[in-house]
């Protein structure tokens, strides 16, 4: 960020770089944040307990994909207020694979890309704007897709519930403003669904005999 210098794929290597290079650009040496160690690491965590609960297979891997982006995203919403369209593109690409491989499944994830992305545009509808913005619908359309429509309505639960109770702390312990980067609390209810979304449905669903 200091000099533009455009990293090589040696200087790209999850966790391994940023150790040998002694957390310094190899450039100019300026000291590299603890951010990108610690993003990689719990990238590299998350793609592990996706494995461990869901195996090895195609799924998956587009789960892990998944996770990847919504790290990338939450981190820029979190800075900037912005969720960049690619990203979003990016999981629609995610969601259009899943929605071929399960083909015979097609309209729970066809209904799953507008379960939510409806009820956020009413939202940005019936606030101009100020309720909730683009990017989220967006983003929820193209998990939506790929998840399915009830994992991605307990994902917009989850989303707002984490939302709701970090930010009233975050504004009572450091001030924050009223305002606030909905997606990566929209991200944390993506995660939580993706890890534990079927145990959390099968148990909701027995609760009310289903």
């Amino acid at each position: 960020m200091s000099c533009g210098h455009v990293l090589q794929w040696y200087e790209l290597i999850p966790l391994v770089s940023f150790v040998v290079q002694k957390g310094r650009c190899r450039s100019c040496g300026a000291k590299l944040s603890v951010q990108y160690p610690l993003i990689e690491g719990l990238n590299g965590v998350l793609y592990v307990f996706i494995a461990l609960i869901n195996g090895l297979n195609v799924d998956s891997l587009l789960y892990c994909l998944l996770i990847s982006a919504l790290i990338t995203l939450s981190v820029i919403d979190w800075r900037t207020y912005e969720i960049p369209i690619g990203i979003n593109v990016f999981i629609l690409t995610l969601g259009l694979i899943a929605t071929a491989i399960h083909y015979e499944d097609w309209l729970n994830h066809v209904i799953g890309l507008f379960a939510v992305s409806v009820f956020i545009y009413i939202i940005i509808l019936a606030t101009r704007g100020r309720g909730m913005g683009g990017g989220d619908m967006k983003l929820m359309g193209a998990a939506g897709l790929l998840l399915g429509w009830k994992e991605i309505i307990l994902s917009f639960i989850l989303g707002c519930i984490f939302g709701s109770i970090i930010h009233v702390i975050r504004m009572k312990v450091t001030k924050a403003e009223h305002t606030l980067a909905f997606g990566p609390y929209l991200s944390l209810g993506i995660l939580i669904t993706v890890l534990f979304g079927q145990p959390i449905l099968n148990w909701y669903l027995g609760l009310l005999g289903l």
